[in-house]
């Protein structure tokens, strides 16, 4: 499969099996997941299944034939946004739903510029690899990309302490606006995940998103929320991560999530956006859309609103931001804890006055935990934040596990 690819783990693990939280490799081990939103509603979901399982015995074609299961699950879909987005583009991963954004974006404002938060990530494509920045130097990037230091309280340039700290980074937008300027550009968009994962996992206040927003539409451009990771009840107490800032984007996007482990994605915008860009371009995508696609995605709403979701995720994620904070009474290692819902960051320092971060012990405790039957990972562009990231029908049972097991894997550090 060549040198590019890339395993979790110093001992890889070989996985064999999921239902609900538990992941299963071949030698029978059992895993308590706390990583994986692909399986947002757990691995294996017999609802999700029984669906795809189904229709994949009756038709799978493209949306070029008519079927009314993509119909039904753009209306279902479209209706869990708010404000005019409602229009419905199918295709099969985040990276897909982002390169399509851009393009729409680009065609719709007539602008060729971008802005993103520094060490981002939203994708891999050709073009969105250029809007991650985090996977290549600040040398390399494009002369149309202008990045944002992302709204870091605990160790950016503004900070948790500092009155309006969100503003202050939102007007850095306006800077990025300029440098665009200088160099004959103009912004098509400003697109961020909403959790901020690839910077640590940051849940900034409700102005910052709003300050950027605004400043990026005065200059022409769109607001675009990639809501691969932030979205679909993941934080906890709305479906979608950008309306815990009290905006409305122009432009949403969608992927693995929605889709339950299958690849199915999303570009969710306004029916006047959807259709300046049909003035100059049809769009059209094999496998995006299709009919099993199409059941599953259904399936996963059903399931978000049958076993009421959202308000697992916001009362176990509650219970699990108690028992981290508590960890970081007890644990000088634990510099900061963030994020809401079930998606949490642990930033590990050596020393908590100067902020030293603790890559070395980051990567122990994961190595740790893996031993010791839990899943999770490392994050940030320290590589100091544990990210903890499980299904969202995480119980706190399942969180009292984690707990108990990371207490250890810090005490293991002499920290």
């Amino acid at each position: 499969m060549g040198p590019a690819y890339r395993l979790f783990y110093r001992e890889p693990v070989h996985l064999v099996r999921g239902e609900g939280v538990r992941l299963y490799d071949a030698d029978g081990r059992e895993y308590l997941d706390c990583y994986n939103n692909v399986a947002s509603v757990g691995h294996c979901h017999p609802h999700v299944v029984e669906a795809l399982s189904r229709q994949a015995g009756t038709l799978n074609t493209h949306t070029r034939y008519l079927h009314e299961s993509i119909v039904r699950y753009a209306e279902r879909l479209g209706g869990t946004l708010p404000g005019d987005l409602s229009v419905c583009m199918f295709v099969c991963t985040g990276t897909e739903a982002n390169d399509l954004a851009f393009r729409i974006a680009r065609t719709v404002t007539g602008n060729d510029g971008a802005i993103v938060t520094d060490h981002a990530y939203h994708g891999n494509s050709l073009a969105v690899t250029e809007l991650s920045t985090a996977e290549y130097p600040e040398s390399e990037q494009p002369d149309y990309l202008e990045t944002i230091e992302a709204p870091n309280g605990y160790r950016g340039t503004f900070r948790y302490s500092e009155p309006e700290y969100g503003r202050k980074y939102a007007d850095l937008a306006e800077d990025a606006v300029r440098q665009l300027a200088g160099r004959g550009k103009q912004p098509a968009l400003f697109m961020s995940c909403n959790i901020f994962s690839s910077n640590g996992i940051l849940t900034p206040p409700p102005e910052y998103l709003q300050g950027v927003y605004r400043a990026v539409r005065a200059a022409g451009g769109l607001a675009v929320a990639d809501e691969v990771q932030s979205g679909l009840c993941r934080l906890g107490d709305k479906l979608w991560g950008f309306e815990d800032s009290g905006v409305i984007p122009d432009i949403v996007t969608l992927g693995k999530p929605i889709g339950d482990g299958h690849p199915l994605a999303a570009v969710v915008t306004t029916a006047a956006i959807a259709k300046e860009f049909a003035r100059k371009f049809d769009y059209f995508n094999t496998f995006g859309g299709n009919p099993v696609s199409a059941a599953v995605g259904l399936a996963v709403l059903e399931v978000i609103e049958q076993e009421n979701i959202l308000q697992n995720v916001h009362d176990v994620g509650e219970y699990l931001r108690q028992g981290l904070e508590k960890l970081a009474q007890q644990h000088a290692l634990i510099g900061d804890v963030r994020g809401k819902g079930l998606f949490y960051g642990v930033e590990l320092v050596t020393d908590r006055e100067t902020g030293e971060p603790a890559r070395n012990q980051a990567d122990s405790i994961r190595e740790y935990l893996r031993e010791h039957g839990v899943l999770l990972s490392t994050t940030g562009p320290l590589g100091n934040v544990l990210k903890i990231r499980p299904p969202m029908v995480f119980s706190k049972n399942n969180a009292d596990e984690l707990l108990g097991k990371l207490d250890r894997a810090l005490r293991s550090t002499g920290r």
